[in-house]
């Protein structure tokens, strides 16, 4: 990912002129040793930038706004290693736009027990001095991130790292530019919603466009380009005989080729990193994208089926954040349901737009009938998905505010074969359970489309829902209904008395 090498976050340590220059020398020298151990862990996928030590109101003032103006900063970590007097940071946290980090740690991991005096509890007083610089964060209502333990731990080193991953999917998310080919599936409500809002809130622009617009890419390729995508199926994928060479489907294929080729020009062109499309809306297309719009969101793309804008940018920040990490992110549906006296299950799909990176093998490149939309029988990716945790993300719009919505699952193998089934699919066991989930979900305002994603965590989506000042409900293995209906009516609440007038 592009943007891991280009972004930096900034390491600002404060202090003041009380303790002489011998302690401020050692605490920048300290200061930079954990910088320079930072960066050298497997877990830190953003460069750290080490800062001069702030110790007056006029030098935190500049760093921050230094910070929130500097295009390639998309986040700070702060850490008081002696007293930092809290009044001084009023104005620099007044003006900083950028996410925070607020690391409690200290130099040193133990007491040195014999040795230990004055100068050195002069020197590390982090213990005091994070209290005083949380205690004016919370005064302000800053909303940040608080990770505490010693600097040179794996665990504080993988917390910091995911914090980084959400804030370059938050930076993404600020700036990105979805493309909605067609409008919204007709009469559906979930996937409406306040573009004007959204951009407002998060940044991220939602504009419409036809299916001409991508016909006129298509008119451009040459029969090279077509040819070399076609081989690219056949080495990457198991064609079905049907569109192997000869097949009777072959065209199909072909077809497939030219509209993920025109799309992807056309995306490019934009500089649009997500999009959405509709069957109702494909004009002189011949077929609804599918592979294509797998095979781009393979390639980083966000998309939302149907025209559902907001999943399409949500699924961009969030596979920008799993950037280079195991497991897979996708487009997703709660499709239908595996009722049994023992356990029930949900399986999630969609009609051909599932991500093959969440593929458990090499998938298998097919053509089916679609049975809506009135078009040509497109080509797809079919493949099962891995077992194993995950969780689906849903963003909705309330009308007064957006609200995320998580529900941690696990993924299981499914039970039989499913060899009429002609889509890609996951199976996955709902915590608490099915009962609990589905009905904390609809009190919820979820939508039927989320991001079903393995590779990140419900910490990265708390992290996100800070960053972005928005709602966060979670739905897991401790959730009972009569707690998520007390915090869904405290959080009404909260957000009506006094975020929305923040």
């Amino acid at each position: 990912m592009k943007y891991m090498a280009e972004k930096e976050i900034w390491f600002v340590t404060g202090s003041q002129h009380l303790y002489g220059p011998e302690t401020l020398n050692q605490v920048a020298e300290n200061s930079q040793e954990i910088v320079k151990g930072l960066n050298a862990s497997k877990h830190i996928p953003i460069q750290i930038v080490y800062k001069p030590t702030v110790k007056t109101p006029q030098e935190i003032t500049d760093v921050c706004l230094e910070a929130s103006s500097n295009k390639n900063c998309i986040g700070i970590i702060t850490w008081m290693h002696t007293f930092s007097p809290a009044k001084m940071w009023i104005k620099g946290l007044s003006v900083l736009n950028k996410p925070l980090c607020h690391l409690h740690t200290q130099f040193n991991a133990e007491v040195p027990w014999e040795s230990i005096d004055m100068d050195f509890m002069n020197l590390n007083q982090s213990a005091h001095g994070d209290r005083e610089f949380g205690h004016i964060m919370t005064r302000m209502r800053k909303n940040r991130k608080i990770v505490v333990g010693h600097w040179q731990t794996e665990r504080v080193q993988q917390k910091l790292g995911n914090w980084m991953r959400v804030a370059l999917g938050w930076y993404e998310f600020q700036n990105l530019k979805v493309a909605r080919l067609g409008d919204n599936m007709r009469e559906v409500a979930v996937t409406e919603g306040d573009k004007v809002e959204a951009q407002y809130r998060f940044g991220f622009s939602v504009n419409g466009y036809d299916s001409s617009d991508v016909i006129a890419h298509m008119e451009k390729l040459s029969q090279e380009d077509i040819d070399a995508l076609v081989q690219e199926y056949e080495d990457s994928y198991k064609l079905s005989d049907k569109l192997k060479v000869g097949g009777e489907q072959r065209q199909s294929l072909v077809e497939a080729a030219k509209i993920e080729l025109g799309l992807r020009s056309f995306l490019e062109e934009g500089n649009f990193t997500a999009f959405t499309d509709t069957f109702e809306n494909l004009g002189e297309l011949k077929q609804l994208p599918g592979i294509a719009t797998q095979r781009l969101m393979a390639d980083g793309y966000g998309f939302g089926a149907e025209g559902d804008w907001k999943t399409s940018a949500l699924l961009r920040a969030l596979k920008v954040m799993a950037s280079d990490m195991e497991g897979g992110t996708s487009f997703m549906e709660d499709y239908t349901y595996h009722f049994t006296p023992e356990k029930s299950y949900v399986m999630g799909s969609h009609m051909l737009e599932i991500c093959p990176s969440i593929a458990d093998g090499k998938p298998s490149c097919e053509v089916h009938p679609l049975g809506i939309g009135g078009k040509e029988d497109p080509v797809r990716l079919v493949f099962n998905s891995p077992a194993g945790p995950a969780i689906n993300v849903s963003l909705v719009d309330l009308g007064n505010r957006f609200r995320l919505i998580v529900n941690e699952v696990e993924a299981v193998e499914p039970m039989g074969k499913l060899p009429n089934l002609p889509v890609a699919r996951v199976l996955w066991d709902a915590h608490p359970n099915l009962e609990v989930a589905a009905t904390g979900w609809i009190l919820a305002g979820g939508a039927h489309h989320t991001v079903y994603t393995q590779a990140l965590t419900t910490e990265f989506i708390e992290d996100f829902a800070e960053m972005a000042g928005i709602e966060l409900v979670v739905i897991d293995k401790d959730t009972t209904i009569r707690n998520l209906k007390d915090q869904l009516n405290a959080n009404e609440a909260y957000f009506h008395l006094f975020k929305n007038n923040m």
